[in-house]
């Protein structure tokens, strides 16, 4: 059972959901989960048990929780009807036993989609390998979204904007993290970021490489292509720490740092790092 959980989880994790994953840790008495059992949740779905009946509702309670908060914790559940002086979670249940459940989160690694396989997406792609992030390349340019060009990438998608578009969904487009639009064409950008924006439902979040005048006009396109101010507020342009970069690889560092600082939670620009 343990690796069939394992399996799942993974699974999900490569479509872009975070997971909650209980594991029962000890066990005292007679309980219905021994330890090495496995229970995992993402948002709407459940695979795995730790014993089931009224536990197994409590543990998925729990989970449901900390997926919310993204805060582990290690909770031990007394299968009584009253704790009677001791810690833990007293469940209605005449088995008598203890175990202890630690529970954590799992969030996906990054998996970028490199739209265009110029030299920043070679620099950012080299630059999320020591990090162990997944990549992806999409470019209508057959020969720079090669597999010879490419041997480490997740896809290598050799097609145009409409193509690609017509491909996927909102759901197929969740399995990648972020989207960042390096095209050697403003038009093949611009298409790819109306298209994504009408499938897009807050993943994968989408960067685009480019001036402020360049994103001024896709703003003024997009905006006449019936999509919204909010969505296109959800698009990071440029991207990209502001740290002076002008090669390839630091601007790869750049954008690299300000996807690390979004999944960490904090602002680059804050001065809190001399504290």
């Amino acid at each position: 059972m343990t690796q069939r959980v394992l399996e799942w989880v993974t699974a999900r994790l490569r479509e872009g959901e975070p997971v909650a994953l209980a594991s029962v840790i000890t066990a005292q008495g007679s309980v219905p989960g021994k330890p090495g059992a496995h229970m995992a949740v993402t948002e709407s779905e459940v695979f795995g048990t730790v014993g089931g009946a009224g536990l197994e509702l409590k543990v998925m309670n729990h989970l449901r929780e900390i997926l919310e908060s993204k805060q582990g914790r290690i909770e031990t559940y007394q299968l009584q009807k009253e704790a009677t002086g001791k810690a833990g979670t007293p469940l209605n249940s005449l088995c008598g036993g203890i175990l202890t459940v630690a529970m954590e989160v799992i969030e996906p690694m990054p998996h970028i989609l490199l739209a265009g396989g110029g030299h920043c997406a070679q620099a950012i792609a080299d630059a999320s390998a020591p990090l162990g992030w997944s990549v992806s390349v999409l470019d209508a340019r057959p020969e720079y979204a090669s597999e010879e060009l490419w041997p480490d990438a997740e896809e290598c998608i050799a097609a145009e904007p409409g193509v690609f578009l017509s491909r996927e969904t909102t759901e197929s487009l969740a399995r990648f993290s972020h989207i960042l639009l390096l095209g050697h064409d403003w038009a093949i950008d611009e298409a790819l970021l109306i298209g994504l924006l009408e499938r897009n439902e807050g993943r994968p979040r989408i960067g685009c490489i480019g001036s402020k005048a360049k994103w001024r006009a896709f703003e003024k396109s997009a905006i006449q292509a019936g999509i919204s101010q909010n969505s296109l507020d959800t698009v990071i342009c440029p991207i990209g720490v502001t740290i002076g970069a002008e090669s390839p690889q630091e601007i790869a560092i750049a954008v690299l740092a300000q996807i690390i600082a979004e999944i960490k939670g904090v602002d680059p620009a804050s001065p809190s790092w001399r504290d």
